[in-house]
C-alpha cells in the first residue's frame, strides 16, 4: 500500500512540476516575443525619420524612400511569427538600400542627424538580432522540452505543440541584397 502511495505522490509531483515548467518556458517565450517587438518598435519609430532627412537630399530617389515605408507598414501589421520574420527581413533589405543611396550623396553622408540616425538604426539592428537569437533559444528549449520523453505524453495531454521558430523563409532571403537605381 505504502509502495503504491509512493509512486502515485511521484507521478503527481512529476506532472505537477513538468505542467509548471511548461508554464515557465511559454512565458519565456512571451517575453522573448515581446522583447523583439519592443526593438522592433524603437527601428519603426527610427525609419520615418531617417526617410525625411533622406528626402531632403535625394528627391529623385522617392521609389527607394516609398518602398521602405511600405515595408515598414507590411512589417508592423504582420502578426504570425513566420509572416513577421518574412517581412522585417524585406524591411531590412530595403533599409540597406537607403543606405545606398547615402553614399551617392557626400552632404547627406556629412549630416550629423543622418549619421546619428544611422548609428542608432545600427544599434537597433543588433538589438534585433540578439532579441531573435534569445527568442528563438527560448523555443528551442521549449520545443525540446516538449518533445522528450516523458515530457512528450504530458504534452501531448495538455495539448502543447511545437513553437515557430523566427527564421527566414526561404535560401532567397539569405543572399546579398542586390541595390539597384
Amino acid at each position: 500500500m505504502y509502495i503504491l502511495l509512493g509512486i502515485g505522490f511521484i507521478v503527481v509531483v512529476y506532472l505537477i512540476a513538468t505542467f509548471n515548467s511548461f508554464i515557465s518556458l511559454k512565458n519565456k517565450i512571451k517575453s522573448a516575443w515581446s522583447d523583439i517587438d519592443v526593438q522592433l518598435k524603437k527601428r519603426y519609430d527610427l525609419i520615418p525619420k531617417l526617410v525625411e532627412i533622406v528626402k531632403g537630399y535625394a528627391k529623385h530617389e522617392s521609389s527607394t524612400l516609398e518602398k521602405v515605408t511600405e515595408m515598414r507598414t507590411a512589417a508592423m501589421n504582420s502578426s504570425s511569427v513566420p509572416d513577421k520574420a518574412h517581412k522585417e527581413s524585406m524591411l531590412s533589405g530595403a533599409l540597406k538600400s537607403i543606405f545606398a543611396v547615402a553614399e551617392n550623396y557626400p552632404d547627406l553622408k556629412a549630416n550629423q542627424n543622418f549619421l546619428q540616425l544611422q548609428k542608432e538604426i545600427a544599434k537597433v539592428e543588433d538589438d534585433i538580432q540578439m532579441a531573435r537569437r534569445y527568442y528563438n533559444g527560448s523555443v528551442k528549449q521549449f520545443n525540446t522540452k516538449i518533445e522528450t520523453f516523458p515530457n512528450l505524453l504530458v504534452a501531448q495531454m495538455l495539448g502543447y505543440k511545437a513553437e515557430n521558430f523566427f527564421e527566414l523563409e526561404s535560401d532567397n532571403e539569405r543572399n546579398v541584397v542586390d541595390v539597384k537605381f
